[in-house]
């Protein structure tokens, strides 16, 4: 179980450095308790599906979050790699920063 533990705590630390600048305004209690989970089901399937399984989660769900980020950013006339325009994209997550 040593490579996925390793990959996954490599998808969370990418996904943290990377993308934690866009979770500003999410509470600190969320931002925790969504790795805390991810690496819960990392683990749950992981014993209970397999090690082929369990790669498939670790990396197919980030591939299906881009796919999900991407289209729902155009849909709502935000840039999906920058979150431009800032006031619409904090306005859309329901944020008063």
């Amino acid at each position: 179980m040593s490579w996925e533990w390793f990959s996954s705590a490599a998808v969370v630390a990418a996904g943290s450095t990377h993308f934690g600048h866009f979770e500003e305004g999410a509470p600190k209690w969320r931002r925790f308790s969504r790795w805390v989970a991810y690496l819960g089901v990392v683990a749950l399937i992981s014993k209970t599906a397999g090690r082929p399984w369990t790669f498939v989660y670790i990396f197919g769900l980030p591939a299906f979050g881009a796919v999900f980020h991407t289209s729902w950013c155009l849909r709502h006339g935000i840039n999906p790699i920058t979150a431009e325009p800032k006031d619409e994209y904090f306005r859309l997550r329901g944020w008063d920063l």
